[in-house]
């Protein structure tokens, strides 16, 4: 049974092939005027362009078919797309033994071109089936080659590119079929052989991917587990911890207020610890998110008045704006809010006082793009590649701030990941930071 990597791999190497031969189909647009216009050779274009339309009808009709192929499940649809692969290169030498017949048959050097496809066929195929093509592909150039040479269908001369004429040279066929087809048989088994060996990498490398995945999950149940549990004992001593420093058993001396004040806040960063750690293991272990409709502007309202009274503390000013066409957008609201809230935050806080946040959201069609520019410390140049990792703070942020986490900007990663978007960031120490988001709608 194929797996679900070898489906894909499958179905993106055949989408290659349909791009490729747009491009193919240009290339033989274009030879043909130019041996029309340059060359002046007289060979029948009406059918020469005909094929061309062929191959163009037949690639868009592989190419819906195939889209409709990706979107089904593995198991029911890996044949398909093999037998996608094998009609598609069989119709490919269809078509180059018609446009080989009349432009010169056995004269054309462009006859070699067979072998792109063994190439191709040995790509996408088995070896058995690569081999099939190969014969077929014979079949096909000897059919042209030898009813022209019996003259059972005409021979189109290429009389201005080649002086004497070889289509009925017995000795010249006979040793350029040979060529021809021992050429196509090694490149199958050549290329085959190297196919291979890939393939079998491919299958272990997915297979150990796999494996680490499961590994990942369990590790990230057994976080969630003993997270969940460590949360339940610090909410218990807070709970206890509170009705002491507030007065309610008993008047505390200023050292006794001190330690037990000194306990809550420790309480209190570790909790945040803990619920920002089991946030990122929940996200991780969702298998889906519940996505719907919701306005980004007023979700980027809530986010900004949520770090308002901070922002004024501060003495840093916060704006926003979110351009016309910006505001639909379906995804997990409560996730997108959380993810803009904690990027805000962290602007905020690392921006010294009189500085600057801005959020604005621009409608880029399919999508959103958001960003949360500030004028802060920024991040040294050296340490931006790592800065989505779990746990990892920048140095300048330590400096600034000796408890953190280093969850914030790997939770809105997962986040966005989660939705098909990407984040990155921009940054120039000591000027400031962009944090660049794209959420398709």
């Amino acid at each position: 049974m194929n797996n679900p990597g070898e489906y894909e791999n499958l179905v993106e190497r055949i989408f290659w092939l349909t791009r490729l031969r747009w491009i193919a189909i240009a290339g033989v647009i274009i030879v043909l005027i130019f041996t029309s216009f340059v060359f002046k050779l007289s060979l029948p274009y009406f059918y020469l362009y005909a094929i061309v339309g062929v191959l163009g009808l037949y690639n868009l009709i592989f190419y819906f078919v195939l889209k409709d192929t990706r979107n089904k499940k593995p198991e029911g649809s890996f044949s398909t797309a093999n037998r996608i692969a094998n009609l598609q290169i069989s119709f490919d030498l269809a078509c180059l033994s018609g446009i080989i017949h009349y432009s010169g048959g056995i004269e054309n050097p462009f006859i070699f071109y067979f072998i792109f496809h063994m190439i191709i066929a040995s790509i996408l195929l088995s070896r058995r089936a690569a081999f099939l093509q190969a014969t077929f592909a014979a079949i096909m150039f000897g059919s042209v080659v030898i009813s022209e040479y019996a003259n059972v269908i005409a021979h189109y001369d290429l009389g201005g590119f080649i002086s004497l004429s070889q289509h009925n040279n017995p000795i010249y066929i006979s040793g350029t079929f040979f060529v021809f087809m021992s050429t196509l048989y090694i490149a199958i088994y050549m290329a085959t052989s190297i196919s291979k060996r890939l393939r079998q990498r491919e299958k272990m490398l997915y297979e150990a991917n796999e494996l680490l995945k499961e590994k990942d999950r369990l590790k990230s149940e057994y976080v969630l587990r003993v997270t969940h549990d460590i949360k339940e004992h610090l909410s218990a001593i807070q709970g206890c911890l509170d009705p002491v420093l507030t007065g309610i058993t008993g008047e505390l001396n200023t050292k006794q207020s001190d330690l037990v004040q000194r306990a809550v806040s420790r309480t209190s960063k570790l909790l945040f610890f803990v619920r920002a750690l089991l946030e990122i293991t929940r996200i991780k272990l969702s298998k889906d998110l519940k996505m719907e409709y919701f306005s980004m502007k007023d979700t980027v309202k809530e986010a900004v008045a949520a770090v308002e009274m901070k922002a004024q503390n501060k003495n840093v000013s916060i704006s926003s704006s979110v351009t016309l066409g910006a505001d639909k957008i379906k995804g997990a609201r409560e996730y997108i809010l959380e993810t803009i809230e904690n990027i805000l935050a962290n602007s905020v806080k690392y921006t010294p006082q009189g500085g600057r946040v801005h959020i604005n959201v621009d409608d880029k069609g399919d999508s959103l793009f958001l960003q949360v520019k500030d004028t802060g410390i920024g991040i040294p140049e050296d340490e931006l590649p790592r800065i989505f990792e779990e746990f990892y703070r920048a140095s300048n942020a330590k400096e600034i701030e000796r408890d953190g986490t280093g969850l914030g900007l790997s939770i809105a990663k997962q986040i966005v990941e989660r939705h098909k978007g990407r984040i990155w960031v921009e940054s120039e120490l000591g000027k400031g930071t962009t944090i660049n988001i794209i959420l398709p709608k």
